[in-house]
């Protein structure tokens, strides 16, 4: 049986991907990026500040959800260690290493950990919004109302908690659904973090700006699902700054961004902080390494993309 010629009649096939939410290019066509000072490598650090109920809820379990029969003890407390000690060891950390890092923050964690997001800002660190709790996610099966409330309840609730009203977010798992973008962009946000497509920020067509968080340079990915060691993880690090700076030098100093994904409850572990600590001692003393937080590369983005008209 042949099939009806409009079979293959698709109004969005184009260029890219087809859908209309931002303009498709690919990183060697644009113009190239400079970093402030002239550093040529962006490195953001986020860390993911996380409360897990102890049942799941919302469309889907979120990535590191309980998973035996409930209550499960085992891993709710082994994710509260993350608030309880591990959190504590990366901002140690990072003031040795004299660098800036986002917090994505779950509005509860905010209410019920105070102290821990008051050392966060005490350190001059970022707030990124990161939902109410890992219960939640987003997806499309959340009508459009319902996905805007969760949104405004999770900012204000941060806000409340810590006096800090944040202009980045990032959705658990990365997950939106066909309304996230203006959803979030309606609610004041600068910029999201959940697209991983491209290596430097780029617009959505409502003007939201996508901050990449790639997955794959995470310690979840790489050490508790690919179940590499510590230091493996922060040999591919290495691997991957060394790359980029290579590139950038090769494109005449062009800007390139090294997303660092960190779990308080992975890598803040005591035969693990050490890799983390070797890593950010060997970044920061790198010519080329510029330590910024998500809202400070988009700013510097941000002011290159508007001079350029």
């Amino acid at each position: 049986m042949a099939l009806d010629s409009a079979y293959l009649e698709y109004p969005r096939r184009g260029r890219g991907y087809d859908h209309d939410l931002y303009e498709w290019s690919a990183l060697h066509e644009r113009p190239p990026v400079r970093w402030p000072g002239g550093l040529s490598v962006a490195v953001w650090l986020c860390v993911s500040l996380e409360w897990f109920p102890i049942v799941p809820g919302g469309p889907f379990a979120a990535p590191g959800h309980m998973q035996t029969a409930y209550p499960d003890f085992r891993h709710y407390t082994a994710r509260d260690y993350g608030n309880r000690v591990g959190a504590w060891r990366f901002l140690d950390a990072f003031a040795a290493a004299g660098v800036k890092a986002s917090f994505a923050t779950n509005a509860a964690i905010a209410e019920r950990y105070p102290e821990l997001v008051a050392a966060v800002i005490a350190g001059g660190h970022e707030l990124v919004a990161h939902s109410t709790d890992m219960n939640g996610t987003i997806d499309s099966s959340l009508i459009r109302e319902a996905e805007g409330a969760l949104i405004g309840e999770a900012m204000a609730r941060i806000e409340a908690a810590s006096g800090v009203r944040p202009t980045g977010w990032l959705s658990i798992a990365r997950q939106q659904s066909w309304h996230t973008a203006d959803l979030l962009k309606e609610h004041g946000l600068t910029f999201c973090c959940d697209w991983v497509n491209d290596e430097l920020p780029y617009r959505f067509g409502n003007g939201l700006i996508n901050l990449p968080l790639n997955h794959e340079l995470s310690d979840r990915q790489i050490i508790a699902t690919q179940q590499k060691s510590a230091e493996s993880w922060a040999e591919s690090m290495r691997d991957a700054f060394h790359w980029l700076a290579g590139e950038g030098k090769a494109q005449g100093g062009a800007g390139r961004m090294l997303p660092i994904h960190l779990t308080p409850y992975i890598m803040g572990l005591p035969y693990r902080i050490g890799a983390l600590e070797g890593l950010l001692a060997d970044l920061a003393a790198r010519p080329e390494a510029w330590f910024a937080t998500g809202a400070e590369i988009v700013a510097a983005w941000q002011a290159q993309e508007q001079a350029r008209g």
